[in-house]
């Protein structure tokens, strides 16, 4: 994405993607016909777990099997197979490669308030601006079904976050770009514009002790006797001393990979503990850590270490420019997010390719959740105005405006097209629980005797 782009008007680029509607029509995303001979998904799913930890893939079947919208969310491959299969805009963006809206969150900022952005981005890459957007969509409609919406609002809400995304690509096609590159959402601001007064009053608070709490840091790992030791929680939290070996030596080659001044503050601390965690549903199976840092006065700080493996997006997008997947996902990461980790960093060990970030406030990402689950119609329109801004500032946001226009065709053509995909995607969840039932699939005896009922 680093290609210069060309120094046109901002009416001539806007001209050039209204020129790409005769190559692919804003009507015609509404289409989804499932390919000749498209692949079996479970055969799919099955060819990811063949390199994943295999104690955790039972884990990972079980987060998926629990309904609809975990399928979704852990069968990003599924999906960028479909994508790949059909035609494109050729209007190219740094994608986040996994967009539903599970994947977005508030995190504290450089200066410690809370911001709303995108948080995932195992499987980035550039690609098709479309693809981000759509995945986005099938994701509203999908919850909404899961959560026994009428598919009239289910497809609203999926209308709703493309209506936002539009109208924010619009704003930034003619905005400068250091305006797009700086613009961040600042979730307070967000939450103030929360229709319903009960819920916006009750986000405020529930928003100023999270910001509170986080400022205190991670307290609750120090021992009664004054150690430091992360706190084992199986399945989510475990230890596996064959493995910490590897954890150690990608602890210790991340800091290759920072700048100068970042080593600089990271030699304030050492690291005390770690632990490995199952994270997600997607990215269960994978290698996955968590490094407890200190100092001598016991504070503290908490890095994820994550194994990045090659994005779904590949086969169809192309290959990254990054052999090192560790690096293709800071990259990425740096490019969408408003405010960035200050210790994104990449590393390899044992012939694994990781990146290290710091680990995610559970009580400022609750926030984001519990708004998911109060008002999902403001929810999907922070979600699109978040993805357009995290697009303006690798695409051409004046193309894209472009070819979007100014009318809703492409809105209800994306909105339509999630409805389909759903139901295409409900299929394949049918399929999935039988393979489980058939023992193709394995889970725990458990979760199998949850399913069965």
């Amino acid at each position: 994405m680093s290609t210069p782009l060309p120094l046109l008007s901002v009416s001539d680029r806007k001209a050039a993607g209204h020129a790409k509607r005769a190559s692919m029509s804003r009507s015609s995303h509404a289409d989804y016909v499932p390919r000749p001979g498209r692949a079996d998904p479970v055969a799919a799913l099955k060819a990811q777990d063949a390199d994943r930890i295999a104690a955790l893939r039972p884990l990972r079947h079980a987060r998926m099997a629990v309904d609809p919208f975990t399928f979704l969310r852990g069968g990003a491959a599924i999906m960028a197979a479909d994508f790949g299969a059909s035609p494109n805009t050729g209007i190219r963006v740094q994608l986040s490669g996994d967009c539903h809206l599970a994947n977005f969150g508030a995190f504290a900022g450089f200066t410690g308030d809370a911001v709303f952005d995108l948080n995932d981005f195992d499987e980035t890459l550039p690609g098709p601006f479309e693809w981000d957007i759509k995945r986005l969509a099938a994701s509203f409609v999908v919850a909404g079904q899961a959560q026994g919406m009428p598919d009239k609002a289910c497809r609203a809400l999926a209308r709703r976050a493309v209506h936002s995304f539009h109208r924010e690509i619009a704003t930034f096609a003619s905005a400068s770009p250091l305006d797009t590159w700086h613009s961040r959402i600042e979730l307070g601001t967000a939450v103030d514009a929360i229709s319903e007064r009960d819920v916006r009053r009750q986000q405020r608070q529930h928003l100023h002790h999270a910001v509170q709490s986080s400022r205190d840091g991670y307290k609750q790992f120090i021992s009664s006797d004054g150690t430091l030791k992360l706190p084992e929680r199986p399945p989510a939290i475990y230890r596996v001393s064959a493995q910490e070996e590897i954890a150690h030596g990608a602890f210790e080659g991340y800091l290759e990979s920072l700048p100068e001044e970042r080593r600089v503050l990271l030699s304030r601390y050492r690291l005390r503990d770690v632990a490995f965690k199952a994270l997600g549903v997607g990215s269960v199976g994978t290698f996955c850590a968590i490094g407890l840092f200190a100092n001598a006065c016991g504070d503290t700080l908490l890095l994820q270490l994550k194994e990045a493996k090659t994005s779904v997006l590949a086969p169809y997008a192309g290959a990254s420019a990054y052999t090192q997947q560790g690096q293709r996902v800071v990259v990425g990461q740096r490019m969408l997010q408003a405010e960035p980790d200050l210790f994104l960093g990449w590393s390899q060990s044992f012939n694994r390719d990781f990146y290290v970030r710091r680990l995610k406030d559970g009580r400022l990402a609750a926030i984001g959740s519990d708004i998911e689950a109060t008002a999902l119609p403001f929810y999907a329109k922070l979600c699109g105005r978040t993805l357009a801004r995290a697009q303006a500032r690798t695409g051409d946001a004046a193309v894209m405006a472009g070819y979007l226009g100014e009318g809703d065709s492409f809105d209800e053509a994306v909105a339509q097209w999630a409805m389909t995909y759903a139901e295409q995607n409900a299929i394949d969840y049918a399929r999935f629980r039988q393979a489980i039932a058939d023992g193709e699939i394995e889970v725990s005896a458990d979760t199998k005797k949850k399913l069965k009922k």
